[in-house]
């Protein structure tokens, strides 16, 4: 899609996944186009090392030096220029780029990347911005103008964020509520009043803080600009875009798992954060496993639709949909070629001579399930002795919030458990562990890839975890063995060719280390295979250009449904309206003219909601239509009389109940448009299977009318709702409705029987006679207007 304002050819292919096969082979083409040119190769020197999170900075133990990024950068301005680019702003917590303060109009920027910006630098198609906090405070306005100047040159632009704001927004909601609930590790336990108070005001800084990144957004916005959010510190800013400007292009991904609905249901902000990501257009996963609790909890907290492709909402259809990151694989596999490397990997063979190599590289933190790898590890010695001087584990903890208590204790712990277990196992020259609290150098890291024989990856809850696909793409030679945990994201993409295993279960960990040890060497091969397949065709530019071309299309697809909509021209229908002399229209009432009703949004007090109301800000408007005599207003409902009454009786108009089955005007007594001969000897055998499901389905109720039933079950639990419709409608059509004239109507979260005839459209013919009749018509109608909620 070329140009900033991707304008729809004519010769698009008609459906999505036609649309998405061809822009993936454009790109295959580009790709081998541009495959030996200079700045392509600039832009693959952009480091990718991150552990987890593409965007968390601490999970980086390797980074660039200024010089290498900026000709990364500076690649951007060497492109191909002979099609126009479409700009991407890429909206994250932090920008790529860590500013120092040198003098008054003075700044030092340090370079501090991770896999998102590498992946969005291959992305030679797209001229991408950035946006998003330095990580400084800057009150005065000389240092912004002269900061701001500054990141130009890098294309960042700067959202400032005062000190207050950051500890309440970042430190507080982010880190403190948000982060661990998504890892399942809960929120933090309330003890006093002030901590709950302490709780809204940093949801406050957080709102807040979204709102000054969507103001700068706002701010270096064009028309045609994709805009791409990015974590759980901004699930807010899809709301606040689209509330400016509902023409943007928004797409969000979170890098993080999402929990279960279970589990989100318990943030006190949960409906607000999930109303607001689903303002995006394309909300993104690592795994289809976080897709679907996202879309589970939109259904279940929301009570809003899921579908196939996501999350329905008045007419809005929201994609959701996994996109698993990679790796730039090129650049560890150039790397192991280098000089450097080489001489670190020949160190390494020499200082573990005779002992296989295990290899754990993670944050310290309480996710990563360092105490349990470490354990399994001592239970493998415990049970295979003859393995003790066999084998050694490197353990990498790169420690992170070393201030926080819980941290704290969490590397005290490690440190014990590891004395303990070299004191036990260990010699006077050889420990089975080396532990180290510190991060390694790019280089230093591939060599300890490469001569790694087996990597266990213990994570208890991981987003992703890009360390499994590192080790891979460094195991051309060795082909070792990926233990990995099926709690971590990538267990997904790589497990067919790993062994997963549950780290919670220490002897399943301690077994699968065996297996490792002792694999022969052609299953090694063909897991390897496997793997280093999928990392080097998986790479994170790839990731990068699929989000964004699946974020057009699917803005494409939203026009394409859009005019398969009748909307209702309203200009025109204006004009004739006022040309007219005798006008008719027939309105709907149930989700046309009434309030709208909550689902499982609000707990308790559904009996209030049973009943349909009218919508308080129509009735003024209903009134001046139903007082001119040149316009005659039919209300046509499935619902029964008594509701129809209770809403319309103060006005001049024509009442039709039970889809046309009686009628009356609002000034006279209800007749029925009955048939003489209908059967309705099928009613009691209905209504006992309607009891029996509204027992066996709570929340669900059922409503007996004069020609028809019908079961609700708009407050149950959404998904066990349409398995028992479902399981109803089967022993219907099986059982009492076999042979009985009858229709059965599925609605939305209802099931109605009711006589064959009794339809709106067969009411019809017998409403207009009525009204002719009433009011003595002597000129013909020559304005009529429809408008009702129908089924699809």
């Amino acid at each position: 899609m070329s140009g900033s304002k991707c304008n729809v050819d004519p010769a698009t292919p008609k459906s999505r996944t036609e649309r998405l096969m061809k822009e993936r082979n454009l790109r295959k083409l580009n790709r081998v186009f541009n495959l030996n040119e200079k700045a392509g190769d600039s832009l693959r020197d952009a480091d990718l090392f991150s552990n987890d999170s593409a965007l968390t900075e601490t999970e980086n133990f390797a980074s660039l030096n200024e010089e290498e990024l900026s000709e990364g950068i500076d690649g951007y301005e060497r492109q191909d220029q002979r099609l126009p680019k479409q700009r991407l702003l890429v909206v994250a917590n932090r920008l790529p780029v860590s500013a120092v303060r040198q003098g008054k109009d003075s700044w030092q920027l340090e370079i501090s990347v991770g896999g998102l910006v590498s992946a969005l630098l291959g992305l030679k198609e797209f001229d991408a911005r950035w946006i998003g906090w330095a990580g400084v405070n800057v009150p005065d306005e000389i240092g912004q103008e002269a900061l701001t100047k500054a990141l130009a040159e890098k294309k960042c632009i700067p959202v400032f964020l005062d000190e207050d704001t950051v500890h309440q927004y970042y430190n507080g909601y982010c880190n403190n509520i948000i982060w661990p609930l998504f890892h399942y590790l809960g929120l933090p336990q309330e003890d006093r009043l002030s901590t709950t108070r302490s709780f809204q005001s940093q949801f406050d800084a957080y709102k807040k803080a979204n709102q000054m990144f969507a103001d700068v957004v706002h701010e270096h916005y064009e028309d045609g600009d994709v805009v791409w959010c990015h974590d759980y510190h901004l699930m807010f800013l899809p709301r606040c875009l689209k509330e400016k400007n509902s023409n943007i292009k928004v797409g969000w991904f979170l890098h993080t798992p999402f929990p279960s609905s279970e589990i989100h249901r318990m943030l006190p902000s949960r409906r607000d954060l999930l109303e607001s990501v689903l303002a995006a257009d394309l909300v993104g996963f690592h795994t289809y496993d976080y897709a679907r609790h996202f879309v589970s909890a939109c259904t279940r907290i929301l009570g809003l639709e899921g579908t196939p492709e996501g999350v329905e909402n008045q007419g809005k259809l929201t994609r959701v949909a996994a996109f698993p990151i990679g790796i730039d694989s090129d650049r560890f596999i150039r790397a192991l070629e280098l000089p450097q490397v080489q001489d670190h990997i020949k160190e390494l063979k020499e200082r573990f001579a005779g002992r296989k190599v295990m290899l754990g590289v993670d944050r310290l933190d309480m996710i990563k399930g360092i105490p349990q790898k470490i354990l399994a590890f001592e239970e493998f010695l415990e049970e295979n002795p003859e393995w003790r001087d066999k084998v050694v584990l490197l353990q990498i903890a790169v420690p992170t919030r070393t201030d926080v208590p819980e941290y704290q204790k969490l590397s005290s712990q490690v440190h014990e458990i590891v004395g303990r277990i070299n004191g036990r196992f260990g010699t006077l020259t050889a420990v089975p562990i080396h532990h180290l609290d510190r991060s390694l150098d790019f280089h230093a890291l591939c060599a300890l890839y490469a001569v790694t024989d087996v990597a266990l990856i213990t994570s208890l809850r991981d987003g992703m975890n890009l360390v499994s696909y590192e080790f891979v793409a460094c195991q051309a030679s060795k082909k070792g063995v990926l233990i990995l945990s099926e709690f971590a994201g990538a267990a997904q993409s790589l497990g067919a060719g790993a062994l997963l295993v549950n780290p919670w279960n220490i002897a399943e960990v301690a077994a699968s280390i065996s297996q490792a040890l002792n694999m022969p060497a052609d299953e090694r091969e063909k897991m390897h295979q496997h793997n280093f397949m999928h990392v080097t065709t998986h790479t994170s530019q790839e990731w990068a250009a699929t989000f964004v071309s699946e974020l057009n299309d699917t803005i494409i697809e939203a026009q394409l449904r859009t005019r398969q909509v009748p909307f209702l021209p309203v200009k025109v229908a204006v004009e004739r309206y006022l040309q007219s002399n005798n006008r008719l229209l027939m309105l709907g009432f149930n989700a046309t003219l009434t309030e709208p009703a909550s689902t499982q949004g609000v707990r308790g007090g559904h009996i209030r909601e049973l009943q349909s109301r009218l919508h308080l800000e129509i009735k003024e408007t209903l009134k001046k239509l139903c007082d001119d005599r040149r316009t005659n207003i039919v209300i046509l409902s499935g619902s029964d009389r008594a509701v129809l009454d209770d809403n319309f009786r103060e006005y001049n108009l024509w009442l039709a109940a039970e889809n046309g089955m009686f009628l009356r005007h609002s000034t006279g007594e209800w007749m029925t448009t009955m048939p003489e001969n209908l059967n309705m000897d099928w009613v009691d055998s209905v209504k006992h299977v309607f009891e029996y499901f509204t027992e066996r389905t709570p929340g669900s109720h059922f409503e007996l009318r004069e020609t028809s039933l019908v079961w609700k079950y708009k407050y149950a639990e959404s998904h066990f709702g349409k398995l028992q419709s479902k399981d109803m409608l089967q022993h219907l059509w099986t059982g009492p409705i076999s042979n009985a004239a009858v229709d059965v109507v599925q609605g939305d979260r209802s099931v109605e029987v009711r006589s064959v005839g009794v339809t709106k459209g067969a009411a019809i013919d017998r409403i207009l006679g009525e009204i002719v009749r009433n009011k003595g018509m002597k000129s013909p109608i020559d304005y009529v207007l429809c408008a009702g909620h129908f089924l699809r």
